[in-house]
């Protein structure tokens, strides 16, 4: 299975090195640029000093490019940037192509649940499942893994789902498999050995754990890989 789900105005560059969380500088078309890294992870797989990476232009603030995916496999992208990730999850969602989220649609985006925000809240067929999205960037394999460094945020979002599981409501964590060609996920122990406590907690519970993989083609296509990884918790 492979669909196109986004068309992204990429430019190939060349990874210098990571100064910051949130910024990274790259080399593009001979001149050292300044681009906004949106995801929190550590990354440190990708983030090598000459390695192939792909940008997509950035209007305003501080940087110049959005740093979208690195060269991974068989020419195809991780797709690092967390902001593609979920652009590609709802497109997939609303052409209906993820096979567990039929008859499903966002109804709400940023969802404000005890002290948190999930990303979604979604209804199927009258019922509402409330959803966080997590990226799984790491890979061992044929598997996508997350976290690759201690998350506090991502344990309190498992500690919301759990709780509203609890309340009798359904809930839902997503995990993108955002590498080409993987065909399972699990945890990654020894990046949060409490997120990997939590989850199979969570599963325990009744949370809806489920993982999609995507990737990014040279030609700057994100697609759609496999709608439904295996999971193992």
């Amino acid at each position: 299975m492979s669909v196109i789900l986004l068309k992204l105005p990429i430019i190939e560059g060349e990874f210098i090195k990571r100064i910051n969380r949130f910024v990274g500088l790259v080399r593009i078309r001979g001149e050292v640029k300044k681009a906004l890294i949106t995801n929190t992870g550590r990354l440190e797989e990708f983030m090598i000093k000459g390695r192939k990476c792909f940008c997509i232009p950035k209007q305003g603030g501080k940087t110049d490019f959005i740093l979208v995916a690195f060269e991974d496999k068989n020419s195809k992208g991780a797709v690092i940037d967390t902001r593609t990730q979920a652009k590609a999850f709802e497109r997939a969602a609303e052409l209906g192509l993820i096979s567990w989220l039929k008859d499903c649609y966002i109804k709400k985006r940023e969802v404000k649940v005890g002290a948190s925000r999930l990303d979604y809240l979604l209804e199927c067929s009258g019922e509402e499942i409330w959803v966080e999205m997590k990226s799984a960037v790491l890979r061992e394999g044929e598997y996508a893994m997350y976290p690759d460094c201690p998350s506090l945020r991502g344990q309190k979002h498992i500690r919301e789902l759990i709780k509203l599981r609890e309340e009798g409501k359904r809930a839902m964590i997503v995990f993108i498999g955002a590498l080409p060609e993987v065909r399972k996920f699990k945890p990654y122990a020894k990046g949060d050995p409490k997120i990997a406590r939590l989850l199979k907690e969570a599963k325990a519970k009744g949370v809806e754990i489920r993982a999609l993989s995507i990737a990014l083609l040279p030609s700057g296509e994100v697609v759609l890989e496999r709608d439904n990884l295996e999971v193992e918790i």
